[in-house]
């Protein structure tokens, strides 16, 4: 805890950040009341600066991106097969063959939307590393819009890694492919879909690496979210923010659960609307 303001010019500075909401280097002012113990201070006299820890919207600003530095150049993972484990058991982000979760929402262009994800018993190899393959298909409007194969990985201290898809998008005919993306491929590179202590994790982190094609990034701004849905209320779960440099202005973020073992509930909060919500979950 910093010291206690006692001058009067600065109870004059500290009276303008209470009343403006300013914060400054990690800190904000607050006044203490008559009943609380702060040193040997009268209550009237009282203000303290406290962290702003587990307080979204001013530890972490949760719709600020960053750029895409160096378009990637100094992105250089090292990825060693031996490092890696079978399967995937991240608590946020736990891909046991024949789970399914299904979302339902709305699209960013407000059409009604559904997304079923499924963890396959299929496996791929990639860089020397064999993934977990899952399956992630859209319906706007009860159209096929997307279905798309994801490939993960963990390695031993538990973090997950993304390490591309092979996506192809409908528009009641096959479209294309974009989006597509292998690590080892064209200069691909893969990236942490979560890391093993969100908990601690406060800085950004690539998501995938393909430049012009897939360059998402990812946050985490908060580790102590309530999120309820028509499947129950879960608690303790994290939320992330995410963005991309090739889509300037456009913010997403996820929440994750434990209980639940993936992703509850993902909400566009800037740029664009839509939102979805986990509706229902099979386990095998």
């Amino acid at each position: 805890m910093k010291s206690l303001f006692a001058t009067p010019w600065r109870y004059f500075v500290i009276a303008l950040c209470l009343l403006s909401g300013t914060v400054t280097g990690g800190y904000k002012i607050e006044k203490v009341s008559a009943a609380s113990n702060v040193g040997s201070v009268p209550a009237a006299q009282s203000f303290v600066f406290l962290p702003l820890v587990a307080q979204e919207n001013t530890a972490v600003n949760t719709t600020e991106t960053i750029n895409n530095e160096s378009n990637g150049a100094g992105y250089n993972p090292k990825i060693d097969p031996a490092n890696f484990v079978q399967g995937v058991n991240n608590p946020y982000f736990t891909l046991k063959p024949g789970t399914i979760w299904i979302y339902e929402g709305t699209s960013p262009e407000g059409a009604s939307e559904k997304d079923q994800v499924e963890v396959l018993t299929d496996t791929k190899v990639i860089l020397g590393v064999t993934t977990t393959v899952v399956q992630d298909q859209v319906w706007e409007d009860d159209q096929l819009v997307e279905d798309t194969y994801d490939w993960y990985a963990q390695d031993k201290k538990g973090t997950v890694w993304y390490f591309g898809e092979n996506a192809t998008n409908y528009d009641g005919d096959v479209v294309n492919h974009d989006g597509s993306w292998e690590a080892g491929v064209d200069k691909a590179k893969p990236g942490i879909v979560m890391p093993v202590d969100p908990e601690e994790e406060d800085d950004p982190y690539r998501q995938e690496y393909l430049k012009g094609e897939a360059e998402d990034w990812a946050q985490v701004i908060n580790t102590d979210v309530s999120v309820k849905t028509k499947l129950g209320k879960y608690e303790d779960c994290i939320k992330t923010k995410e963005w991309t440099p090739l889509e300037p202005g456009i913010v997403e973020q996820k929440t994750y659960c434990k209980e639940v073992g993936n992703l509850v509930l993902a909400k566009g909060v800037a740029g664009e609307s839509g939102q979805t919500k986990l509706t229902a979950l099979t386990t095998p």
